[in-house]
């Protein structure tokens, strides 16, 4: 028997003959709201969203740990509760002089052990230091300088959010028992992600520094992928900009060895990324990539966001919709990011 297929390509042939059924397929801006208004809720509960609702919802009861005062900003330190029973720990840093509301940027992160004080820009070592400034890695940093309120948490799996083994091994993420923990229970670990996201909004809309009405949410890498899932399901986020993530999932986690947490059970059953993306219209968003991608190619990208691009012309707003590209790998790319977040909270 002669076969085509192989364990390396058929993933290919699944993606060109699995019928998605929430693939964008809107003409009018009429067809286009009725399409986000059956999809969203349906890839929330794919994420796991509904189920964990389910166990309630709970008091934030903030707890902070610390403050310190540097240079340009105040770094507060606190805990919040996202589930009942179960805090998660993040940065938040203001301007010293605040007079007025200012907008909210939500800096969630990838895979590494440091976590949110990379974006943060705090270090251990000279080649830690190197690292961020050479990446531009310290997003939460560059967000309050920009004049911002920003909130760098600590994602599920990384960092302080590691099971006490991984700790102990020093293993860069609890990603892979943590996503089949959740599988167990109709979650995923992006929909867990995603979730605290909505607390960390929840939270800093009690803050009268906040301007609630105007929320940025901007991460790298596995930090894309939270910024892209939670603008896509949550609408209090007003622009989105995730950095080396936005691909198509056939081109990306389909055919590239990848995180376990990367990955929606059926998610190419219902939709490919750039229909994801297309949840967020008419909100401005802005993809960065970096050319030379090994993980998230470039040329796949392109591809996905000629489809959203499409899908932001149908909402009546394709100048909201805008590709950065960074002459190099996976990394972040900072030009475009503040000039197109600025512009987009005015």
């Amino acid at each position: 028997m002669n076969s085509t297929l192989t364990s390396d390509t058929y993933v290919h042939q699944l993606a060109a003959e699995t019928h998605r059924v929430f693939a964008f397929r809107a003409e009018t801006q009429t067809e286009f709201e009725a399409w986000q208004r059956v999809f969203r809720p349906r890839l929330r509960q794919m994420l796991g969203l509904d189920t964990m609702a389910i166990r309630g919802t709970c008091d934030l009861c903030p707890f902070q740990v610390g403050e310190e005062t540097l240079e340009d900003h105040i770094r507060e330190e606190w805990l919040v509760q996202t589930e009942p029973g179960f805090e998660v720990p993040f940065y938040l840093l203001r301007p010293k002089t605040v007079t007025q509301p200012r907008p909210l940027v939500i800096t969630p992160h990838g895979h590494g052990k440091a976590g949110k004080r990379t974006y943060v820009g705090m270090w251990d070592t000279e080649a830690e230091r190197d690292s961020i400034v050479e990446g531009e890695r310290d997003i939460a940093r560059q967000a309050v300088r920009e004049g911002y309120i920003a909130i760098a948490p600590d994602m599920r799996a990384f960092a302080d959010m590691r099971r006490q083994q991984e700790k102990e091994e020093d293993a860069t993420s609890s990603c892979r028992i943590l996503q089949m923990r959740a599988l167990l229970f109709g979650r995923t670990l992006i929909g867990e992600r995603v979730w605290d996201i909505g607390r960390f909004i929840d939270y800093a809309a009690t803050r009268p520094e906040v301007d609630i009405s105007r929320i940025a949410i901007t991460g790298n890498s596995g930090g894309g992928t939270v910024a892209l899932f939670a603008a896509a399901c949550d609408t209090r986020i007003t622009v989105a900009v995730p950095s080396s993530y936005f691909c198509t999932f056939e081109a990306s986690i389909g055919s590239i060895r990848h995180c376990e947490c990367n990955y929606v059970p059926g998610i190419m059953t219902m939709a490919e990324m750039y229909d994801v993306a297309g949840l967020i219209a008419p909100r401005p968003f802005l993809a960065v990539s970096g050319r030379d991608d090994p993980i998230f190619p470039y040329t796949a990208t392109a591809f996905a966001f000629e489809r959203l691009h499409h899908i932001y012309k149908i909402a009546g707003v394709p100048d909201r919709c805008q590709l950065s590209v960074g002459e190099g790998g996976h990394r972040y790319y900072k030009a475009d990011v503040w000039p197109f977040i600025e512009k987009a909270f005015k």
